[in-house]
């Protein structure tokens, strides 16, 4: 039988709280929640079966939880929703709700709380977790009335979802949720805010300074993924002819084999891409945020460059860099106004011609591409490579850890559309791609989703692989095993003398511990160890296969590689770096017959 409309009378009322702010999720588009039962949510837990419509995923931890919660909302665009109990429950979704926080991430996360009655009384499991999590959120509130949930659900749905998206958090006590409610009350979804009105005058001196460049380049951070303006970008750089840079949080926004796109800027960016911003007369910034990962010495960022500013987020405007020109907008409103400006303008006069930028930016590409290692020795950046011939398809989701593995496949994966590459940047969360996996697999069940990660940070959060295998999510992991906390390494090789200390993951006669292929195979995955580059085809091509559980793929790589390109911390980009101790030659090429010498 097909279920009643939300709100018809003829459906009968179930009169508790609880049941009330699961038909509240319902009016909002939820239909799959992640999370752990316990004493001060279990009300919550027994209305769940009369919620068919409301698939429930029971992840192994609430870090877990609330990391599905999130990849469900970077591969979906809609609202990530996870459920955990009070105390050590909610404080364990603190950094997956800090990470949602930095990314700009809608997920709403509900907590139980000890009765009303009890609080302030130091009761079992009592957690003061709105105060807790308030620094890492957009909106936490403590529900006490049975009455009040339903709106409460509504009110922090919208705000998740508005403006600039994010976390919230509501902790309900557990007398309101087992309390009795008289009505329903209509059941309606989020408030929706109107988009923001741009300024006409703000839009036409933003294109006169665009039409007026010489060197302009397009810098693209994750707000274009959030509001969906994929299609104006592509539109306004093919036909200005615009060089595009994405960054980590932006990879898919603009076609990643498309020939006006250089790459990912910042520490570990192509050279073409940081260089093109160390030398552009204009940055036409849309939903980026000058993060120092991309700036380097913020004094030293595109010093001759005029700043054009598109951001949904008002306190980004101005923050880090003086804009010329602010846009207090929606990236997909204010990318289509500069459209309908830019097509005005051209109407009578011609578009600027880049073709002495276009000859720079070539060379600067022909000299430094990103190939990978083809050597006979298992790389990283080979089976990165490998990955994204064998399963770079219009249907694959990756999600990515954090560390060495999480730049290489940044660099290496040349990602087509938005919401395809989801990894955690402003916070860099260690564990977050196999539980961020299971949100986008859950969401796109006939999607081919690889988590790509580390063995350090594989270790973090391994155990969502029971999660996988009990739901029979197909997730495919590829474990980059350096035996090592790879980039922490780098660092200490690179910056601290060579003094490598607590970062090797192996035991002190070489052993690998664990065993992460055998690991995987007493979870119930499917599992093969690489070590030999003409093993990863076969291996990547046979977890393909795999449809009725997760495939867990184990590389053994060298610990002594390092992610180059490298831009070290607090230093200006301009002193970029190929390998250690030689930067790029970004000069002119020399006449014919002299030397071409090496780069320095």
């Amino acid at each position: 039988m097909a279920d009643a409309p939300i709100g018809d009378s003829s459906t009968p009322w179930p009169h508790t709280g609880a049941a009330a702010l699961l038909e509240a999720l319902r009016g909002c588009g939820v239909s799959h929640v992640f999370g752990l039962p316990g004493g001060a949510n279990l009300p919550l837990y027994t209305a769940l079966g009369g919620a068919p419509w409301l698939r429930h995923v029971l992840t192994r931890h609430e870090q877990g939880a609330g990391h599905a919660a999130s990849g469900y909302a970077q591969a979906t665009g809609r609202i990530g929703v996870c459920f955990a109990t009070s105390g050590p429950g909610a404080t364990n979704l603190v950094t997956p709700l800090m990470d949602a926080h930095m990314d700009s991430v809608p997920v709403l996360a509900i907590t139980g709380q000890v009765d009303s009655g009890q609080l302030g009384s130091n009761a079992f499991q009592e957690t003061d977790i709105c105060s807790v999590v308030r620094p890492v959120t957009k909106y936490a509130a403590e529900i006490t009335n049975a009455a009040d949930i339903a709106a409460a659900v509504r009110d922090a749905a919208g705000r998740a979802l508005n403006g600039r998206p994010g976390p919230v958090l509501l902790s309900i006590t557990k007398d309101a949720l087992a309390g009795a409610v008289e009505s329903a009350g209509p059941i309606a979804g989020p408030v929706v805010a109107s988009p923001l009105q741009l300024d006409p005058a703000s839009v036409e001196r933003a294109v006169t300074l665009l039409l007026s460049s010489k060197r302009p380049v397009l810098y693209v951070g994750g707000g274009v993924v959030k509001a969906g303006a994929s299609g104006p970008l592509r539109q306004l750089a093919e036909l200005l002819r615009l060089p595009v840079v994405t960054t980590l949080m932006a990879q898919g926004a603009f076609p990643g084999s498309h020939l006006l796109h250089l790459g990912m800027p910042g520490m570990h960016g192509t050279v073409p891409a940081v260089a093109a911003m160390q030398h552009a007369d204009l940055l036409l910034a849309v939903g980026a945020r000058f993060d120092d990962r991309v700036t380097g010495r913020l004094d030293g960022f595109a010093p001759d460059a005029r700043v054009v500013h598109v951001d949904i987020d008002q306190r980004e405007l101005s923050r880090k860099r003086e804009a010329d020109v602010a846009l207090h907008a929606d990236c997909s409103h204010a990318l289509q106004a500069l459209l309908v400006e830019v097509g005005q303008r051209l109407s009578s006069v011609p578009a600027p011609d880049l073709s002495k930028w276009w000859g720079t930016l070539d060379r600067w590409r022909e000299r430094y591409p990103s190939d990978a290692d083809d050597s006979s020795q298992l790389t990283a950046r080979y089976v990165l490579q490998r990955l994204d011939v064998l399963t770079n398809g219009p249907r694959t989701v990756y999600t990515v850890g954090v560390g060495q593995h999480q730049m290489w496949a940044a660099q290496l994966l040349s990602c087509e559309r938005p919401r395809s590459f989801l990894t955690s940047g402003g916070a860099g969360t260690m564990g977050y791609a196999i539980p961020a996996a299971i949100g986008a697999q859950v969401a796109h069940p006939d999607a081919e989703v690889w988590a790509i990660d580390g063995d350090g940070c594989f270790q973090m959060t391994n155990q969502e692989l029971a999660t996988c295998v009990h739901e029979r999510l197909p997730i495919k992991v590829a474990v980059i095993n350096n035996s090592s906390l790879g980039m922490v390494r780098q660092w200490q090789e690179l910056f601290y003398d060579g003094d490598i200390r607590h970062t090797d993951l192996d035991t002190d006669d070489g052993q690998l511990s664990p065993d992460i292929t055998k690991l995987a195979l007493a979870y119930g995955c499917a599992a093969w160890k690489v070590t030999r580059p003409e093993g990863v085809d076969r291996a990547v091509t046979a977890a393909s296969t795999v449809r009725d559980r997760p495939v867990v793929l184990e590389f053994v790589v060298p610990r002594t590689d390092m992610v180059w390109p490298m831009v070290p911390a607090g230093v200006s980009n301009d002193d970029i770096l190929i390998a250690r101790d030689m930067r790029p030659r970004l000069g002119p090429d020399p006449a014919p017959g002299k030397a071409q010498g090496r780069d320095t």
